[in-house]
């Protein structure tokens, strides 16, 4: 077995790819209509030659508000420069929802930003 990707409901497909492609520096792999299930879905990785992309974006045609669960956390990306990455993120208007730092109890350095649509994305120094 492996990884696939993670799949997440948005709003404003547009703005939610703007958000992962210029904040986040992924690459929009690929980006299809689905008109008899009225739905649209762009996957996107870290690298363009990804054969199994990192996230897939799912746009359902009409629906303009999800009810956030409690039943999903997060996504987690691993980075090498979690200070430098965060102040690029807050000088391309990106929200740090946490700043970076220790998590309480352990020696991981972390921090979360959050996506258009209110999903939290962890950020681990690596």
């Amino acid at each position: 077995m492996k990884f696939l990707h993670t799949m997440i409901r948005v709003t404003n497909l547009d703005e939610s790819i703007s958000f992962y492609v210029e904040i986040l520096n992924l690459k929009l792999i690929r980006k299809s209509d689905y008109p008899d299930g009225k739905f649209t879905l762009a996957f996107l990785s870290f690298d363009i030659e990804d054969k199994e992309p990192f996230l897939e974006l799912t746009y359902n045609w009409g629906v303009d508000k999800y009810v956030m669960g409690t039943y999903f956390g997060h996504i987690a990306i691993g980075v090498e420069d979690i200070y430098a990455i965060c102040e690029e993120i807050r000088k391309k208007g990106g929200k740090i929802i946490r700043e970076p730092g220790p998590m309480k109890g352990s020696k991981s350095i972390l921090a979360f930003i959050e996506d258009p649509d209110g999903y939290k994305i962890e950020l681990l120094q690596r």
